[in-house]
């Protein structure tokens, strides 16, 4: 087997205890890797109404058969998860150096269940996984933990960690990879923290080959040629970083603002991606295999570190009503420190905004306050104070003082940068995400705003399901192999397939692809049905379906959500309740799911024997 490297490693941190499985190869092909087999490995062992803060609840960890290899951005894996905020299939996926060092310890996936009673860290390597005891580590920032981690293990090591929020098992804590690069959303460093879990270092060496070297090379050749020639992945994000949408999402009237009671924002050029080029920008940074290099190192007269990101300038800006460029980049150093999902932090600070200017909630708080971000960041992960409340999320905060529609979340994520009324079909995309409000899971910023591939109206309510349903199986796929979703822009499925062939040896289509991104959607779908989801979660805040911008290029537009979804129901061989019907079933070779997530129990322990020792 070739693109995979054949292993499983399975930690219960409980019993201190590891073992080492054969991957199996049909579930390699039916699912990839990353993001497809952590969700059939989650069906299989979370069962259904399990708290996600429970031992049971595993964290999966996983790497694609591109990731580690010359295709382009392939520096990327996935972690797997049931999360505390939505209490749905979570999955997040993550760049930097982690992905790489991971697949060199020579195993496809690592299964972490159970809760340590005392703080730990795991160390990984092509033998098997160590338990050591964290006791000096907790506490920590995920800054420092990294540096003392690779002191330890060496300086090749990539280090997974959670900061005092995810200690604090706080519901928008996320996981730093190497202290910059963020396995966000839903709270996934919650259940890492809960497991007394400080952080995974992988430290592998295993050699990473392709089945026919040369024709793996040749495609990788004219794939570099491709993301060379676009004018997105060889200008926009290079020079500008991802924050080179806000004003280009301005300008369409598609950017959230005042907690998304305008969808443009006066202060957008000042928090822009041009104005962290030209203030605060140190360095640009790349993941491993990645020519693009979108990251930033910023420095600002208090603080230094990666990013912010678009979708932060936007939560921690434009969404507060802030427009100080140094204020949102500190607030974003500090959430990396402290290891805090920006996205669902600004989104939630900017609901609590709001309650307070509407009298509801009794705070010191308002729209464009920009000197309480940092110490309502620190508050958060802290789990004080105000802080205590924002760390619920908007929905439980917006709900606690009786005005559940201030909330911008769909299944309680948080919403991301781009206004649904001012692109209908983003709107429909985070209203079916199986995770929750995201992009990720299907973006049409493409499509709708770039015009790539092609420009569609973004005021139309009618044709744009099947475009989001094939972007849908496209992200899927990127997220299983794993791959970074920016190299679609220069690259199209076929690409990949045969990126995937060439390392494999075993030939796939883009058809074939696309298949496979359908057996993880519906996969996922089935899973939160099994969690008592229904169509009335595949929804969106009131706001964006009622409430008309009264200014900008989106004036008057609200969203028609029903309509589209009924559409999207059809075109996914769904019935009218949103549920998969049994020849849909049937077709992807999920009419037959039980078991352990792999086909092999978890107790059985086939295969070699791992490393594992309690620490």
């Amino acid at each position: 087997m070739k693109g995979w490297m054949g292993r499983l490693l399975w930690v219960d941190l409980t019993s201190g205890s590891g073992r080492v499985e054969p991957l199996p190869v049909d579930l390699a092909s039916a699912y990839l890797g990353g993001r497809g087999l952590g969700a059939r490995m989650l069906f299989g062992l979370v069962p259904p109404g399990l708290d996600p803060l429970a031992p049971e609840n595993p964290l999966i960890l996983a790497v694609g058969p591109l990731t580690g290899t010359k295709s382009p951005t392939s520096g990327r894996a996935s972690l797997t998860t049931k999360a505390p905020l939505s209490g749905a299939i979570h999955d997040s996926n993550v760049g930097g150096q982690w992905g790489y060092r991971m697949k060199r310890t020579g195993f496809d996936a690592v299964i972490i269940t159970g809760r340590a009673q005392v703080p730990v860290y795991l160390e990984i390597s092509e033998t098997g996984a160590e338990i050591k005891p964290a006791a000096g580590l907790w506490g920590r920032d995920t800054v420092d933990t990294t540096r003392i981690l690779k002191e330890r293990v060496g300086s090749t090591a990539s280090v997974l960690s959670i900061g005092p929020a995810g200690e604090n098992r706080v519901l928008l804590a996320s996981i730093l990879a190497d202290g910059s690069r963020s396995l966000g959303r839903g709270g996934v460093g919650a259940v890492m923290g809960s497991k007394n879990l400080k952080a995974v270092v992988a430290n592998g060496q295993r050699p990473i080959e392709a089945a026919d070297p040369e024709r793996f090379e040749f495609v990788v050749y004219e794939a570099n040629k491709q993301v060379k020639a676009h004018p997105v992945t060889s200008k926009a994000l290079p020079e500008f970083g991802t924050s080179v949408l806000m004003n280009i999402m301005n300008e369409a009237g598609a950017l959230p603002a005042y907690n998304h009671r305008k969808t443009v924002f006066e202060g957008a050029d000042e928090i822009s991606g041009e104005a962290i080029a030209g203030r605060i920008l140190i360095k640009r940074s790349a993941c491993y295999g990645c020519r693009i290099g979108c990251g930033r190192v910023t420095r600002t007269s208090r603080s230094e570190g990666h990013g912010p990101e678009y979708e932060t300038v936007w939560a921690l800006g434009a969404q507060c009503g802030i427009s100080d460029l140094e204020a949102v980049t500190e607030a974003n150093h500090l959430c990396n420190r402290l290891g805090l999902d920006t996205i669902s932090v600004g989104s939630t600070i900017a609901c609590a905004m709001e309650l307070a200017e509407s009298g509801r909630l009794q705070a010191d708080l308002g729209f464009g306050r920009a000197g309480l971000l940092v110490e309502l960041v620190r508050q958060t992960a802290e789990g004080r104070d105000l802080g205590a409340e924002i760390g619920l999320g908007s929905r439980r905060l917006a709900a606690r003082y009786g005005a559940p529609d201030l909330a911008m979340q769909v299944k309680g994520v948080e919403l991301p940068a781009y206004d649904p009324r001012g692109m209908k079909a983003q709107g429909l995309g985070y209203a079916t995400s199986n995770r929750g409000g995201c992009h990720l899971r299907g973006n049409m910023l493409g499509p709708e705003i770039l015009g790539s591939p092609k420009m569609i109206d973004r005021f139309s309510f009618r044709g744009k399901a099947g475009l989001l349903i094939v972007l849908q199986h496209t992200a899927a796929v990127l997220d299983s192999l794993s791959v970074c979703k920016f190299s679609h822009f220069a690259l199209g499925d076929e690409f990949f397939a045969r990126l995937l062939s060439a390392a494999a040896g075993q030939e796939f289509r883009a058809q074939d692809l696309q298949r496979i991104g359908e057996r993880i959607w519906n996969l996922e779908r089935l899973f939160n049905l099994r969690e008592g989801f229904t169509r009335a979660d595949d929804t969106l805040p009131p706001r964006i379906l009622n409430e008309a911008p009264a200014e900008g290029p989106s004036r008057g537009q609200t969203v028609d959500l029903d309509l589209m979804l009924d559409e999207y129901y059809r075109f996914r061989g769904w019935d009218p309740a949103g549920v998969p019907t049994p020849p849909k079933l049937r077709e992807l070779g999920l009419d037959n799911l039980g078991g352990p997530g792999t086909g092999a129990s978890p107790g059985t322990g086939a295969g070699e024997e791992g490393g594992s020792q309690a620490g």
